[in-house]
């Protein structure tokens, strides 16, 4: 019995998983710093777990609030600029959300 590779079908596979990874990512990040461009910085309120360590306090919650509104009325950018960014980032995150998805229903679907 003798087993055969199609590395040209491995080759496609491996890139169009290295290429959808990376567009993930970048999706990602560029829609996380285009919300925080636009002056809604995600802050993150702690989470206990049992057994685990709390990751920040209520004081550095409310100290990280405090310097993203302080950052906020500091921004250099004009209204439109800031929804154009708010918008741009959700762009960005429903790319991402898509891509996933894609990949899920390519999974499924086998096409």
């Amino acid at each position: 019995m003798s087993v055969t590779i199609d590395w040209l079908a491995f080759f496609q596979v491996f890139a169009a998983a290295l290429i959808g990874a990376a567009a993930i990512v970048t999706f990602y990040a560029l829609g996380l710093r285009l919300l925080v461009r636009s002056g809604r910085a995600p802050v993150v309120s702690p989470a206990e777990f049992t057994d685990a360590i709390t990751v920040i306090s209520e004081k550095e919650l409310k100290r990280a609030a405090k310097q993203a509104a302080k950052a906020a009325q500091k921004s250099p950018l004009t209204e439109g600029q800031k929804t154009l960014a708010l918008v741009g980032a959700y762009v960005c995150f429903v790319l991402c959300g898509a891509a996933v998805i894609g990949g899920i229903l390519l999974l499924v679907l086998g096409h």
